[in-house]
């Protein structure tokens, strides 16, 4: 259980956005919902193999805590991590206990009804998409550099031409940049909408393979599988 809650964290409150959870699970499936403070970015995982400790709906929040927990020197060898439920079989929370069994605490989940209507989701009802590609290692860092050129700059753009898929900060009536993200994409992007940048580059920075899709009707979605989990992470355009 250990290594898919720091699996959901890391892929979550890691992006500065998110402190609260979702969980959905059954025997045959586990999916993760969590949406952005702001709603830039709207998050929907699934876990590859279900886990029986997360049967039922339940929300996690305070993800800071859980992270702080998670990560205690106390806790990192020989832990034991147990579930409670309440009477009705629901998931109520975790109690940590260390090796030695002299360090203890407890970390509560939220039920379904409050859950739901603290995280309203917006449901994601799909899109065409015109560029698809996985984005190199050295592609990301040079979006990097890009940004820390630019740093004025709190979104970029995303246009093809000749085939290639090319990210543009700022406009020429001032200082600007430019560069060539993904070279020979299928497709085209001919309507300059705009992305955040703090927000691609932090989900570029996640663990795990990546695949990069954008649609010119104003959506894109950054897939990443972590080996425990598959998260979309879902952004609505900001016209400019």
């Amino acid at each position: 259980m250990k290594n898919y809650l720091l699996d959901l964290v890391s892929h979550t409150y890691e992006l500065g956005s998110i402190d609260l959870i979702k969980v959905t699970g059954t025997d045959t499936e586990t999916l993760i919902n969590a949406v952005a403070d702001d709603r830039s970015v709207v998050i929907e995982g699934k876990l590859i193999t279900p886990s029986t400790d997360f049967v039922g709906e339940f929300g996690m929040p305070n993800l800071n805590k859980l992270k702080i927990l998670l990560n205690l020197q106390e806790y990192r060898e020989g832990a034991k991590l147990n579930l409670s439920r309440r009477s009705s079989g629901e998931p109520d929370g975790i109690n940590f206990e260390n090796a030695a069994g002299d360090f203890k605490n407890s970390y509560r989940f939220m039920t379904k009804e409050i859950v739901d209507d603290k995280l309203k989701v917006p449901k994601f009802k799909g899109v065409n998409w015109s560029v698809e590609f996985q984005p190199t290692v050295s592609a990301i860092q040079r979006l990097k550099m890009q940004a820390q050129a630019n740093s004025e700059e709190v979104t970029f753009q995303a246009k093809t031409e000749g085939g290639d898929l090319n990210l543009y900060f700022g406009d020429h009536s001032n200082h600007a940049g430019n560069f060539v993200f993904q070279h020979d994409v299928n497709g085209k992007l001919t309507r300059g909408w705009s992305w955040p940048v703090k927000t691609i580059i932090s989900i570029l920075d996640l663990t795990g393979d990546k695949i990069y899709r954008i649609s010119d009707d104003g959506a894109t979605m950054i897939t990443v599988d972590s080996g425990l989990a598959v998260y979309d992470f879902i952004l609505p355009a900001y016209s400019k």
